[in-house]
């Protein structure tokens, strides 16, 4: 089903319960429609359009801060097994095409405030990157029909982790602090100017950073970096758009955040996603502590879908209990559906997640699915 952006909105500021959303937010790994096809699954199914997944339909703000400027990726080699690549920050860039969809940087750029300067001008403010006005009217356009207007900005840590690879990133909290904070406050400035300047034109609805900061053992910041490095940063950004109309702060990160949870809300975070269990996240838990202070996307254990039925319906009825229905919550998988994962569980998932929370069964022939994590 589709939602409007004005349901979508209620749902996640607890303002109107309606209908609960059950959606798919990242799909299959690299390599599971082959498995899938080899038991049997339709194309719709290996697309996820047989599922009929919930979604929200979603339009960036014209405006560019989430993405430095700079030259197109220059390929190096490309053979049937990976591509090696150079980006535009200089970075070596490998992609091995049997198991991933991203490629990981083999070298990083900025090991000194001088290789730092070098590449500032790429993050730094320019007026193009202002969308003009027939995009800003697009968007105002795309608003009024129900979709859901997004402004993105670059990571705090992420972008220093993508500068200097985590160990040096870490590192250069205690070690360079300099250069940590010339960084994002230079991410700062040019995400404070762009938005400023497109909000005053339009209703920016939510708010959405990528940061990957914490692996199964925890964060790899603690809360006192994330005081005096990313709140600088976000919560004056946040606290400008959210008196212009902006509802929802969301931030993409997996791992174990439960350390630096009150630290991330402190920052004006009210959205999280996707919440891994096998990182120790727990929705229920994240729910009874903070209420209606945190909204959540995922929670439900994908590894479970690999096992029996009993597990899966143990799985959903606890992450799907009446508490967790009372908004705020968009129900879905903690990340991608894992190799390994029978068509059948997948589809038994399905079902009985539908059941569980009201929801009318799929309806053969009928399509839906989008992508939901924004």
């Amino acid at each position: 089903m589709q939602y409007r952006r004005e349901e979508y909105l209620e749902l996640m500021t607890f303002v109107r319960l309606g209908r609960p959303m059950f959606v798919e937010l990242f799909g299959p790994l690299v390599g599971l429609d082959k498995e899938w096809r080899a038991q049997g699954a339709s194309e719709e199914e290996i697309g996820m359009a047989a599922f009929d997944w919930d979604y929200v339909p979603v339009k960036d703000v014209p405006g560019c801060t989430a993405r430095p400027r700079g030259p197109s990726p220059v390929i190096i080699e490309d053979n049937s097994e990976y591509r090696i690549e150079r980006d535009f920050l200089g970075r070596t860039l490998k992609l091995c095409k049997a198991t991933a969809t991203i490629a990981l940087p083999m070298d990083f750029p900025v090991k000194t405030m001088e290789d730092w300067l070098r590449l500032k001008p790429l993050f730094a403010f320019a007026e193009d990157r202002i969308g003009g006005e027939e995009e800003i009217e697009e968007a105002r356009a795309a608003q009024s029909e129900g979709t859901l207007i997004v402004a993105r900005i670059p990571g705090a840590f992420d972008t220093a982790r993508e500068l200097m690879g985590a160990e040096t990133a870490c590192l250069s909290y205690y070690e360079d602090s300099e250069l940590m904070h010339d960084i994002i406050a230079t991410l700062s400035d040019t995400s404070m100017k762009v938005w400023e300047r497109v909000s005053e034109k339009l209703v920016i609805d939510q708010l959405s950073v990528h940061e990957d900061l914490a692996g199964k053992t925890g964060p790899l910041v603690g809360p006192a970096q994330i005081g005096e490095f990313f709140k600088p940063y976000y919560r004056p950004l946040w606290d400008m758009l959210s008196s212009r109309g902006a509802k929802i702060f969301q931030m993409d990160t997996d791992g174990n955040i439960n350390p630096v949870l009150d630290a991330l809300l402190d920052c004006g975070i009210n959205s999280l996603y996707p919440m891994e269990p096998a990182a120790g996240m727990d929705i229920v838990e994240v729910r009874k502590k903070y209420g209606n202070r945190l909204v959540m996307l995922g929670g439900i254990d994908k590894h479970v879908l690999r096992r029996g039925r009993e597990e899966i319906r143990r799985e959903l009825e606890y992450k799907l209990q009446p508490m967790m229905r009372e908004g705020g919550m968009v129900f879905g998988l903690d990340h991608r559906i894992t190799n390994g994962t029978p068509l059948e569980n997948y589809r038994y998932y399905v079902k009985l997640g539908r059941e569980i929370l009201g929801l009318p069964p799929v309806q053969p022939g009928k399509t839906g699915w989008r992508r939901m994590a924004f």
